[in-house]
């Protein structure tokens, strides 16, 4: 199992004509992170995904944000996405799945994740602002689509109520921190067992 975990880390560089990211990643780290985006709400989201899931995140966006952030955060949920896929690997001895209810003030935000090979993202939050500051708050469905799609992860999040848009976001990312974490742990039951009566979880 040692060895298992020493592996579960990875790097991605990506660059279009739209963002140039890199991303590294240790799955099994203590929730540090290094994270410039040029975003700064985004950043704070980011920090928030790497603390509570526990996941080392070092990364580096340079996007087109002269014309909005859209292109930065949708890339690097896609750069994110295929350095946990090629961390994984082939998800020998994982949890897979997992579920929480996260609370925050007057917010209340559940997920909930299969980390099964297969992307699917179920969002249901919606936001009062069309902005967080000068953050657009629907980038948060884009972020995690292209997460979710990228990873290979089935994903639900639902906001069930909140007033303050802030907490309705940062529940989002703290929530799936939170399922993320526990679904990637090494389970020792499993003795290494890819956890599917298919034998794959590609």
């Amino acid at each position: 199992m040692a060895e298992n975990r020493q592996n579960r880390v990875a790097e991605v560089a990506r660059k279009t004509n739209e963002t140039d990211i890199s991303v590294k990643i240790d799955v099994d780290g203590t929730g540090t992170s290094k994270i410039d985006t040029g975003i700064g709400f985004f950043d704070h989201m980011l920090e928030q995904l790497s603390r509570h899931s526990l996941i080392d995140m070092e990364i580096s966006a340079k996007g087109d944000l002269h014309i909005d952030d859209h292109h930065t955060v949708e890339d690097t949920g896609i750069a994110i996405g295929l350095a946990i896929a090629k961390a994984l690997g082939e998800r020998r001895g994982i949890v897979r799945y997992a579920s929480l209810d996260l609370a925050m003030d007057e917010t209340l935000t559940t997920a909930a994740i299969d980390v099964s090979g297969r992307p699917f993202l179920v969002w249901d939050a919606e936001f009062t602002s069309p902005k967080i500051g000068t953050f657009d708050t629907e980038l948060c469905r884009e972020f995690f689509q292209a997460l979710a799609q990228n990873a290979g992860i089935t994903l639900h999040v639902t906001n069930l109520y909140g007033a303050n848009n802030h907490h309705v976001a940062e529940t989002c990312f703290k929530a799936v921190a939170r399922v993320l974490r526990t679904a990637t742990e090494i389970d020792l039951r499993q003795a290494g067992r890819i956890p599917s009566t298919k034998g794959t979880l590609a």
